[in-house]
């Protein structure tokens, strides 16, 4: 397909075309990266008016329960949802079972609704490197919320949370860190806190752990000075305070973007980008070239075994591409 194929495709909202150009951007081909680049480029035009949220929480919270729910509730009310769900890929083979669409079968049947799961590949935190990318593609092909479910892991959780809007931290209705397994650098950059799960015989812990949260968050500094998360308690699976969380995303919006914030914090975002893509392709190079490999396996190798220092090792991989550190003058 030609670049232009690409871009009307994308704009027409052809769902082959999309996962087409999704592939594309997502290839570590060398040979893809102009024309990939060069689709990116055409459609950011079109992109940034979506509502980007990312979502995480503890394996078991019941992350893709709950976006089958809230996404059904934003197709209902006539709007075009996108999740992009990072399944967990295998340390040993790099596979992924991919399973999101199996368990988000209705959300996965809607014709406003596109669900893409990607594997995380190892990647920290679980988000994959291109699903920046992705989320441009996604909202230029008119999907106006785009989801963001990740692995939920605790490894990184500041890698979504610095490429969405609103960052939705689901939490399970036991009350104690030691059953949640959750950490304080989580709650700092949480814009909301939802308990799910406060149905039947768990809604009153459910309230209980929702009133721990608020305690806790009263104590910490929140993230944006106009804005302070809320708690929540919700059910997925009975459809119960979903609508709540969508005004507290909406109320968000508007309170960051009256203070000026929410255009700022797109622009930090935008140049953390850049940044992200710097060090990839540094990194994809000393993948490629072949000399490079040979170097990195004998310095690797010379580090193991003492025979060389870790700060002499990585000067040696950066003056192979010119890069090397000056050296200090005193």
């Amino acid at each position: 397909m030609s670049t232009d194929d690409y871009v009307s495709g994308v704009r027409a909202g052809d769902r082959a075309v999309l996962a087409r150009a999704i592939t594309l951007i997502e290839s570590r081909n060398p040979a893809h990266r102009s024309q990939a680049h060069a689709v990116l480029q055409a459609l950011l035009p079109f992109s940034g008016e979506a509502r980007r949220i990312g979502i995480t929480g503890v394996p078991g919270v019941g992350k893709s329960t709950f976006i089958e729910a809230f996404g059904k509730m934003l197709t209902a009310s006539g709007h075009k949802v996108a999740v992009l769900a990072v399944d967990p890929s295998s340390s040993r083979t790099g596979g992924s079972i991919l399973g999101d669409k199996t368990r988000m079968q209705e959300l996965g049947r809607d014709p406003d609704a596109y669900i893409r799961p990607s594997p995380s590949a190892g990647t920290l935190g679980g988000v994959t490197r291109a699903t920046r990318e992705t989320m441009v593609i996604c909202e230029a092909a008119g999907f106006d919320h785009v989801l963001v479910e990740t692995v939920g892991v605790g490894q990184s959780e500041t890698v979504v949370a610095e490429m969405v809007d609103f960052f939705l931290v689901l939490m399970l209705p036991g009350a104690g860190d030691e059953l949640q397994g959750i950490k304080k650098g989580v709650l700092e950059i949480a814009d909301m806190i939802a308990v799910n799960k406060a149905d039947g015989e768990t809604k009153s812990r459910a309230r209980r752990a929702a009133s721990e949260y608020r305690r806790a968050l009263e104590i910490m500094t929140p993230s944006s000075p106009n804005w302070q998360p809320p708690v929540a308690t919700c059910s997925a699976l009975s459809k119960e305070g979903l609508d709540d969380i969508l005004a507290e995303i909406a109320r968000h919006r508007e309170a960051l973007s009256a203070s000026g914030e929410f255009q700022k914090k797109r622009q930090d975002q935008q140049v953390r980008w850049m940044w992200a893509m710097i060090r990839e392709r540094l990194m994809a190079r000393f993948e490629e070239d072949d000399a490079v490999r040979v170097l990195v396996a004998d310095l690797e190798a010379d580090v193991a075994e003492n025979r060389q220092t870790a700060s002499a090792a990585a000067d040696r991989l950066l003056q192979a591409f010119g890069l090397e550190r000056p050296a200090l003058t005193l």
